[in-house]
């Protein structure tokens, strides 16, 4: 193997546009350095027109737009709210932090993200066990892959159970045409450093319409009441993105298609490379022309009955019960020494131990697809030759 990376080759680092900077001295210049400010009234109409529907608030986090929405739809304690078990615990801790109980279910083969059949079976079992609806469904667009929205919407219509779309991931990707976050009465967006974009930390909720922004940018600034003084009847959060970050936001957006067809480019080559490669599966969207994913991470599967080399030392150590096969472990061990960066795909929400008391509708596929799936590198700085590299060094850890 001739080619060897400079520097070491990340799962998706953070690429800047080269106007970020213009941004943020404006607001040096202008001492708008605190919350709010023209950077975040910028941003959120760049972000609005990008989407395409409903207003956007800009906020201090993926987390803090998900727990603002269930505020908004009146989340409280004695509520079930279903979440997507194969996803960051981000999904769902907002639910716990409003005092109420999240109930898991599982995936589908095609997307990995929520089966609407099972969500139907847990809709229906929950009313006969606590006597009524669950208050929220929140699908998460896993790794960028949008979930099959259309059958979703119309169980969540049928029960009329609001969907809050958890599009973290999922920037740029779309579904039946529509930008994934825009099909639920609300969807969250994340510009965490790793994400499609980034302002160095941040978020944003979609919301319905100007009245609901407003009231969203009300509990993230503490709630306070139009008084001459500071008045509270609600509690609030200290949630709101700073016109700094911002700035880094509206750069941001300028290269967002570019970051978005690399990605796609980076997908189609590794399907390429890898096509043929025994015991290795590169994930795809389903076919049929609904899917258009922004391939945020490419993900791959691996039989667990090939060798890797080195999972024999994997499995000497002390692995405890439900963890990655040692095969997959031994692959991320063997491309971190080629300085790869790789991760192990999601370990299922109903599988955390700070979960284990919350209801559970489950299939198998989350707890195989985390046993067998690991990430591999995408991001803008990810090269062809940076792509061959690790295809390569796949092939003689598994050779």
């Amino acid at each position: 193997m001739s080619y060897r990376p400079e520097k070491r080759i990340y799962l998706c680092l953070a690429h800047m546009s080269g106007k970020e900077q213009g941004y943020i001295n404006e607001a040096f210049d202008t001492n708008w350095v605190v919350p709010l400010g023209p950077n975040v009234n910028a941003f959120e109409e760049s972000l609005r027109e990008y989407v395409g529907c409903g207003e956007v608030v800009a906020l201090s986090s993926g987390t803090a737009s998900l727990h603002l929405a269930l505020k908004c739809l009146g989340i409280g304690p004695g509520d079930e709210v279903i979440v997507q078990s194969f996803t960051f615990c981000a999904s769902s801790n907002p639910v716990i932090y409003l005092g109420a109980t999240p109930v898991f279910v599982d995936s589908e083969e095609d997307t990995w993200n929520m089966d609407p059949v099972l969500l139907e079976e847990a809709i229906k079992d929950r009313k006969m066990k606590t006597g009524k609806y669950p208050k929220a469904i929140i699908p998460v667009a896993l790794y960028g892959m949008p979930p099959k929205m259309n059958e979703i919407m119309a169980i969540a219509e049928k029960y009329e159970i609001p969907v809050v779309e958890d599009a973290a991931e999922a920037m740029g990707s779309k579904y039946d045409g529509k930008q994934v976050g825009t099909f639920g009465e609300y969807g969250v967006l994340s510009f965490n450093g790793n994400k499609m974009i980034t302002t160095s930390g941040g978020g944003a909720l979609i919301c319905p319409d100007v009245k609901i922004k407003q009231r969203v940018m009300f509990y993230a600034t503490q709630a306070r009441e139009a008084f001459p003084y500071y008045q509270h009847t609600e509690i609030g959060y200290n949630y709101r993105m700073s016109n700094i970050c911002a700035g880094i936001g509206r750069g941001q957006m300028t290269v967002l298609d570019d970051h978005v067809a690399h990605h796609r480019k980076v997908q189609e080559l590794y399907e390429e490379l890898l096509q043929g490669v025994k015991g290795v599966n590169v994930h795809k969207q389903p076919e049929g022309g609904l899917f258009d994913s922004n391939y945020w991470l490419v993900s791959i599967t691996l039989d667990p009955k090939i060798k890797v080399k080195g999972q024999y030392e994997v499995a000497d150590k002390a692995h405890l019960p439900g963890e990655p096969n040692v095969n997959v472990e031994a692959l991320r061990l063997y491309l971190d020494r080629a300085n790869v960066e790789s991760r192990s795909a999601w370990k299922p929400m109903h599988m955390q131990p700070v979960n284990a008391q919350y209801p559970v509708y489950v299939n198998g596929v989350s707890e195989m697809l985390f046993k067998r799936g690991l990430c591999l590198p995408a991001g803008p700085y990810v090269t062809a030759d940076d792509v061959r590299y690790i295809v390569e060094n796949i092939k003689e850890a598994i050779s």
